[in-house]
């Protein structure tokens, strides 16, 4: 494989390209876990894998139990799904309370107030009551705590993450925005749920689960995603190999070994692209999993993502062909109304690609206003409103 398959080989590894996924569901499972921080976007993540699911059927599965919203892997949110939850936290729990260690110590969480906190958030979650965070603090207010920023923030991690609390159903505000609600960890995730695996074994599924849906891929690339060590992924990928020699593949590209899905045919550069050669444009969010899915190799991407916004700029990423060309966002007319509408402002930073001569800052016209015109078409199906640019 050489380094010009990448982006096409990580775009069709990742539901960016058909086949698609059948539900958002299925391209949770494919890709294990979904950094999800920013609710709204992240829904997007998952939808645009699939043929044409909505906003709504993200919102469904999380309220359903079905996807689930917590921290894990590292001190951020994802979705992952309920199946899979119980040995990816096992995994993942030591690692992530030796990163927030710090915190917990500057915040008073020493492992006598954890139990606490715990024990008082299990019982106020206890039979199917699902608490904003306003009530989540109201009740550690009233177990003694002083719930309020860091130490509020970090008393709900440490519960997530020991497996006292997950996500319930989102609820709306009169805005219309989703707001994040809590629930029972044993309650939502429930005894069917496939349960716990031992260390090694959730290692090697880890291992596999993250190069066949992300490669090709570095071993750098899943310690950093996965938040365990470069040696926990050696490991898996070894154990994964021993269990099954076809459990993935091998390729050098510029000198550096990458794993990946195996019999994953390298696709042709055209393929990047939409239909044939013609151009595609993706409105991915800046923590898309095309993005935060890799580390050291991220620069396949062709540009420097995620990103601060500077002076109020749009921090997500417009695609071309599956490299960077642009940065964009949303934003909603009359929110919370029957008359809502989303504008999305999205900025060609380019060039585009040489198939029109386009130059940075120049607006695409021909066949990549086409593609932008369907990159639009399927946000606006996606939000279920109108949408304009």
């Amino acid at each position: 494989m050489d380094a010009e398959a990448v982006v096409p080989t990580r775009l069709a590894s990742q539901q960016l390209r058909d086949p698609v996924a059948a539900s958002v569901e299925d391209a949770l499972k494919n890709l294990l876990a979904v950094q999800a921080q920013e609710f709204p976007y992240a829904r997007w993540s998952l939808a645009q894998r699939t043929a044409g699911a909505t906003a709504n059927d993200v919102e469904q599965a999380v309220a359903d139990g079905r996807i689930l919203r917590t921290h894990i892997l590292r001190p951020t949110w994802h979705f992952v799904h309920r199946d899979d939850l119980p040995w990816l936290r096992e995994l993942s729990a030591p690692r992530l309370h030796q990163a927030n260690a710090g915190m917990y110590r500057r915040t008073g969480i020493d492992p006598a107030a954890a139990a606490r906190s715990g024990a008082a958030l299990a019982a106020a979650v206890a039979g199917g009551r699902q608490l904003t965070r306003e009530q989540v603090a109201a009740e550690l207010e009233r177990a003694g705590f002083a719930a309020k920023g860091p130490v509020l923030a970090y008393l709900i991690m440490h519960a997530e993450i020991s497996g006292v609390l997950v996500s319930g159903a989102p609820v709306r505000s009169a805005s219309g925005s989703v707001r994040q609600t809590y629930a029972s960890f044993a309650e939502r995730v429930g005894p069917d749920a496939a349960g716990e695996l031992p260390r090694e074994q959730a290692l090697a599924a880890l291992a596999v689960r993250y190069f066949r849906s992300r490669g090709p891929a570095t071993v750098k690339d899943c310690a950093d995603w996965s938040g365990m060590t470069m040696a926990d992924i050696r490991l898996g990928v070894a154990l994964a190999l021993e269990n099954d020699p076809a459990a993935l593949e091998q390729a050098v590209i510029d000198g550096v070994v990458f794993y990946l899905a195996p019999g994953t045919e390298t696709p042709g550069h055209a393929s990047a692209g939409h239909r044939g050669s013609a151009p595609r444009i993706d409105l991915v969010q800046c923590y898309d999993e095309y993005i935060m899915g890799y580390s050291v190799s991220r620069g396949y991407l062709g540009g420097t993502a995620p990103a601060f916004p500077v002076n109020g700029a749009p921090i997500h990423v417009v695609l071309l062909d599956g490299r960077m060309a642009g940065a964009w966002r949303h934003g909603f007319v009359r929110p919370g109304t029957p008359g809502q509408q989303c504008h999305l402002d999205i900025r060609i930073s380019g060039p585009l690609g040489p198939a029109e001569g386009l130059t940075a800052g120049a607006l695409p016209d021909g066949a990549l206003a086409g593609a932008l015109d369907r990159a639009v078409a399927e946000y606006e199906a996606f939000l279920g409103m109108p949408t304009t640019r």
